[in-house]
């Protein structure tokens, strides 16, 4: 799967167990936050893919690299809280940690290309 789409299914998956949080009051302030930053990474990946050159490709990438750990650190949170504990949540917290492995490769592989 390309990554383009990898970083849509993402969003998706974020946004739908969004709307299967509790409509507590701690549960809607996170629920902004994990929108946020849990949609972020795909389009950040967008904008990169457009770069005129690999080192702002690089560049680009790399400015969205925090997303998906603050991504995965909200998952967390709504784990421990207790809010909302399902294997959906443990595989987008895996996930995270794949799209931060496959981002950090990229702007390596970006940085080694243009030495």
């Amino acid at each position: 799967m390309d990554l383009r789409r990898r970083t849509m299914d993402f969003s998706i998956r974020i946004l739908r167990l969004c709307g299967k949080l509790p409509e507590c009051a701690e549960a809607q302030a996170i629920r902004k936050q994990l929108i946020r930053s849990g949609t972020s990474p795909g389009a950040h990946y967008r904008e990169a893919s457009r770069g005129r050159s690999t080192a702002e490709f690089a560049s680009k990438l790399n400015g969205g690299l925090q997303e998906p750990d603050e991504t995965a650190y909200w998952l967390e949170l709504i784990v421990h809280a207790k809010l909302h504990d399902t294997p959906e949540i443990r595989d987008l917290i895996r996930e995270t940690d794949e799209l931060t492995r496959i981002f950090v490769a990229c702007i390596r592989k970006s940085k080694a290309s243009n030495e």
